[in-house]
């Protein structure tokens, strides 16, 4: 203990440093996790969420009541879960290194600027940006093709809305993280790649997209662990939470959201994010065993 002080004290500016890190990771991670307990109890406002009742697994056979509405949101959350990982990765490696690849830098720099900005409108804003492109009566694709397409009642067309979205609101703050990598690359290795005769798409093959692996690596294996999680506000607000659109937007997040509104069940909503908790965890140790195995640098432990 007393060594552990002194080291403590040597370190005093790098402690103060992580002090915030730490306070917000006890207090909005740790911490929330004693409410767990609320997945195996009937949950009673009046005495609280220490002396309600026991209920077992009762939450738990709530949430798989209706197997046919467990498999619809399941499927779509993975559905969703695969296209917005796999084309946002995509287009954040492509749009990086075309940014890298412009002559002019300083015009680079005013897009990176630019890019990051959806990131930060929330979907409360979105939804009615979207309901102005997509309205029955007065939206702009409509008046523009002359056409009369009821976005908000036929769930065919959404899969394709809320992917357009999610890239819209992620991509160029993705890309801009793959583009702290490309300023790390030694330029050396192009210049000797010129010399050797190779021109810009060798140089990019053999040199830019080998360095984006190990951050590919991490970002997806940090994503693994959100896979049956999705952004409720893309889900749910952006979608208007219509009814008739469920068949391809319901995910799990949003139908716990609507069980919320409507039966005020906080031992299914406990016993929810538990269940996808201990699936995200899973999937980042099986996940984190095959990179170890195949590429162990770039395993996250």
């Amino acid at each position: 203990m007393k060594e552990f002080m002194r080291n403590t004290w040597k370190h005093r500016a790098h402690v103060l440093m992580s002090l915030p890190v730490f306070l917000v990771l006890l207090f909005f991670s740790y911490v929330p996790m004693a409410g767990l307990v609320l997945a195996f109890k009937n949950f009673d406002n009046s005495l609280g969420i220490w002396k309600s009742p026991w209920a077992g697994l009762k939450n738990f056979e709530f949430l798989t009541s209706s197997k046919a509405i467990l498999a619809n949101m399941t499927g779509n959350t993975l559905m969703y879960y695969l296209i917005f990982t796999l084309l946002g990765t995509f287009l954040n490696i492509v749009l990086a290194i075309a940014i890298d690849q412009l002559v002019f830098k300083k015009l680079g720099k005013a897009m990176q600027s630019i890019m990051i900005i959806p990131i930060f409108i929330s979907y409360a804003a979105v939804q009615f940006i979207v309901y102005a492109y997509l309205s029955t009566d007065s939206g702009m694709i409509n008046n523009l093709f002359g056409i009369s397409t009821r976005w908000y009642s036929e769930a065919e067309h959404w899969p394709m809305i809320l992917t357009i979205v999610k890239i819209w609101n992620s991509v160029g703050y993705g890309s801009v993280l793959y583009m702290s990598v490309l300023a790390g690359i030694d330029t050396e290795q192009y210049e000797a790649a010129q010399i050797d005769g190779a021109g810009k798409w060798r140089q990019i093959l053999h040199i830019t997209l080998p360095s984006l692996i190990p951050m590919v690596t991490i970002m997806l294996l940090m994503s693994v662990g959100n896979i049956m999680r999705s952004d409720t506000g893309l889900f749910y607000q952006v979608t208007r939470n219509s009814g008739t659109l469920y068949e391809t937007t319901q995910v799990i997040d949003s139908y716990v959201l609507n069980a919320i509104f409507k039966v005020s069940n906080f031992g299914f909503t406990a016993a929810a994010s538990f269940f996808q908790s201990i699936i995200g965890t899973l999937l980042i140790l099986i996940a984190n065993g095959i990179v170890r195995k195949v590429e162990p640098d770039n395993a996250l432990f």
